[in-house]
């Protein structure tokens, strides 16, 4: 069996030498690049991002990142999205009272939390819905998260999908209120909180999305 090929898309944003060394580690061949036609040939994207939304999506639409994400989702093309690599696939960021549009692949406003104590900084729970693959067998651990922003509401998982297309599978975690940890629909899959440095099960989480990717 080959190896999954996976490409970190390289865009000036993210924990990207620790994203490559934990998909390595679970058994993919990775890629750290910005070149678009590795991009679109890999069996999988990882989008990582860390900063602020609307310098994020600059970033990524100064490398075409955007039309990449975009081609291989309409081609059933598998997307990872990680912290604000998962924010800005949703249709807006506000930040400091600055909007910012996304990339829309979701509806929904991505702001700021509403707690007493932001950042959000730590580990903390999740309630994976059923029929997760990248929670099963793990819906009691524990993942680390660093973010001040969120989605509070996810407006499709209230929806019920005529047809054959399923509806996301939308993880949740609480700080303050709740948010969005996690999504999987289809080809797109993203986490609020940062696998590659959520130990034990950060790594499984990893290893079943590589898993899919064969």
């Amino acid at each position: 069996m080959a190896t999954p090929s996976v490409v970190v898309l390289d865009y000036g944003f993210g924990n990207v030498r620790s994203a490559v060394r934990a998909l390595t580690r679970v058994g993919a061949t990775v890629e750290l690049t910005a070149d678009l036609d590795a991009a679109m040939a890999a069996d999988g994207l990882l989008v990582p991002g860390v900063g602020a939304f609307a310098a994020v999506m600059a970033g990524l639409r100064a490398v075409r990142g955007d039309q990449v994400i975009d081609r291989r989702l309409a081609g059933g093309r598998p997307v990872l999205g990680i912290c604000v690599g998962m924010q800005v696939l949703f249709a807006e960021g506000v930040e400091h009272g600055v909007q910012a549009e996304g990339l829309a692949q979701w509806p929904g406003v991505v702001d700021r939390l509403e707690a007493d104590v932001v950042p959000h900084m730590g580990w903390s729970r999740v309630e994976p819905p059923e029929g997760s693959v990248l929670f099963d067998g793990l819906a009691d651990e524990r993942f680390y998260f660093v973010h001040s922003y969120a989605a509070r509401t996810f407006p499709l998982s209230d929806q019920r999908r005529p047809g054959p297309v399923a509806a996301p599978l939308v993880t949740w975690a609480e700080h303050g209120d709740r948010f969005v940890a996690a999504v999987e629909n289809g080809p797109l899959a993203a986490t609020q909180f940062h696998p590659e440095k959520s130990g034990d099960a950060g790594a499984q989480l990893l290893e079943r999305w590589v898993s899919t990717l064969t």
